[in-house]
């Protein structure tokens, strides 16, 4: 390819110098030679690199002499373990990891929460043995029937605790009632007979989870004792307005906030958790794109979805490369990437973005037939830029062209002219 590049370049170099030369053939030829000379210097100026950067001017930006050096550019060949780096630094958490499935509300007590606490005592009943009698004690006909102790509803505070008699302050909120009742029992042991205890949740009034964004109907969702989840909140609040496939969801529950694809969300269920008290759903539009440039089948920006596609996939949707002008060995991606995702040497030496990115270059050779299945495990991301140069003898037949369009009409003007 070099030696064809040179012979290119040596061509438009020295084709005015040949015409000239020849002064001494017809009338014709002179005046086209004269018309090619001026035609060809003037061409010869705007033709190099109309098509954009070739694959040695692309090959050689890491050089250390290279105009740009300073950007600290990253030229990476696309080999599979390459391909698993990256696909491993661009790992996502999943909302099961980040947050657990969780358990339906009533199941947890949380602060603002109105709790009933129900204790009975044995007989003889020595601490609660003066309360009110239970229904049931009265329809029982045995003397030694159990006395039960019912506290008013009380709402967990916001220190997360309830207050009973006799047991004294108690931490309620995060815990399941049985585990809540347990402690009561434990406290009260050795002041009431053989107790037992019981606490239910009577209200959850901050049981409600919040969506909004780009939903048709932003909304505060009650939640229930039957475990409402993610895809539950967004059919409540109407759908989404914009395709599946562009909306990505955020979850924030408390200090933890994560984001995954809708669409990813819906293909696996484990990621459909439940919701818990205070939950706040986005739902946010991104158009994400790519864009393509060069020797392909389409030179526009592509709409892609919110989880991303594969190289092959891309490849696909541009309409492959043009076989009468792409170069297979110059197939590039232009990517502002994380420092994660480069080998330890490259990521030291490399300046970063105010943003902490990386600026690199991927070569693809697509001659050789493993890199169509790297290309399926290469995932292209928004603001990816795949760019395809064209092949040393593409060009030089365009130039060729070039002449030959400037050279006959010149000649036809000297046989008309003779």
């Amino acid at each position: 390819m070099t030696d064809e590049l040179d012979s290119f370049v040596t061509l438009k170099n020295t084709a005015p110098a040949i015409f000239s030369h020849y002064s001494h053939f017809s009338r014709s030829f002179r005046l086209a030679s004269a018309v090619t000379a001026i035609c060809t210097m003037s061409a010869c100026t705007n033709f190099n690199g109309a098509d954009g950067p070739s694959t040695r001017a692309i090959n050689n930006v890491d050089r250390a002499t290279h105009a740009h050096a300073d950007l600290g550019i990253q030229m990476i060949d696309m080999t599979s373990e390459v391909a698993r780096q990256v696909a491993a630094a661009g790992e996502d958490t999943t909302f099961e990891e980040t947050f657990g499935n969780g358990s339906p509300v009533g199941t947890v007590i949380g602060r603002g929460d109105v709790v009933n606490v129900s204790i009975w005592e044995a007989p003889p009943a020595t601490l609660f043995g003066s309360s009110r009698p239970t229904i049931a004690a009265l329809a029982s006909s045995s003397p030694d029937t159990s006395q039960s102790f019912d506290l008013s509803d009380q709402m967990v505070d916001l220190d997360g605790r309830i207050e009973v008699p006799f047991a004294g302050s108690i931490i309620a909120a995060g815990r399941t009632p049985n585990k809540v009742a347990a402690e009561i029992v434990s406290r009260l042991a050795g002041k009431a007979h053989k107790p037992q205890v019981i606490v239910r949740i009577t209200r959850n009034s901050a049981a409600t989870a919040t969506i909004v964004g780009d939903v048709n109907q932003s909304m505060r969702l009650p939640l229930s004792a039957h475990g409402e989840r993610i895809l539950d909140a967004l059919a409540s609040a109407g759908g989404t307005k914009q395709p599946t496939s562009k909306i990505t969801l955020r979850l924030s529950r408390g200090d933890s906030n994560d984001s995954m694809a809708l669409d990813d969300v819906i293909r696996d269920p484990r990621q459909n958790i439940i919701l818990q008290p205070g939950d706040v759903i986005t739902a946010m539009y991104q158009p994400f794109s790519f864009t393509a440039l060069g020797a392909t089948g389409r030179n526009e920006e592509i709409a892609i979805e919110a989880q991303g596609i594969t190289l092959s996939q891309a490849l696909g949707r541009i309409g492959g490369l043009q076989d009468q002008r792409a170069n297979p060995q110059g197939v590039f991606i232009f990517r502002y990437e994380d420092r994660k995702a480069l080998t330890p040497d490259a990521a030291q030496n490399a300046p970063q973005t105010a943003n902490g990115k990386v600026p690199v270059i991927y070569k693809v050779n697509l001659r050789d037939p493993a890199s169509f299945f790297i290309a399926q495990n290469f995932a292209i991301k928004d603001k990816d830029l795949l760019y395809v140069t064209n092949a040393p003898i593409a060009d030089l037949q365009k130039f060729t062209a070039l002449l030959s369009s400037i050279i006959f009409p010149a000649v036809s003007v000297g046989t008309l002219t003779r």
